[in-house]
């Protein structure tokens, strides 16, 4: 096999043209999805993030995004609030909770869990429910009762 030293070198010096003129994306396969229509992030993470065909969503508390605090302190409006707010986050994307294929909730409470289900059960009443975890934590941000994490697929 004969190589043409030539041609590979121009071939090497174009595709080392092309592609040094191309933006260099730390993920090209990874979006940051963010809207203010749910609280903005409070520490080094995203909103929400695309990979693929699914959406990853950062665990959410009953921040008001027009307040800036919790919505209230009971279990029934932070538990509402957060639902909302992974709502609007999904919305950014054109997506629904229908499209939520796995949550993880995250109580300060269990003996919360029998009224969060029932909030939970009412918004996630379609046909095919997400898998779902649930657990008991010590604490939350703020002091929230109820944080809800998901990750939704895209069509």
């Amino acid at each position: 096999m004969k190589i043409n030293l030539k041609k590979m070198a121009f071939l090497l010096t174009t595709c080392c043209l092309v592609s040094s003129s191309l933006p260099l994306l730390a993920n090209p396969g990874i979006a940051k999805i963010a809207t203010d229509q749910a609280p903005n992030a409070i520490g080094p993470y995203s909103q929400a993030i695309s990979a693929g065909s699914y959406v990853f969503l950062s665990g959410q508390i009953a921040i008001d995004p027009t307040l800036g605090k919790l919505a209230g302190d009971t279990i029934e409006i932070q538990t509402m609030q957060v639902l909302k707010n992974i709502e609007a986050i999904l919305a950014a994307k054109g997506l629904t909770l229908e499209n939520v294929v796995k949550t993880e909730v995250y109580l300060k409470d269990l003996k919360d869990f029998a009224v969060m289900n029932t909030i939970y059960a009412e918004k996630f009443s379609y046909e095919i429910k997400p898998a779902r975890a649930t657990v008991q934590v010590s604490k939350l941000p703020l002091d929230a009762l109820v944080e809800i994490s998901c990750i939704a697929f895209i069509p």
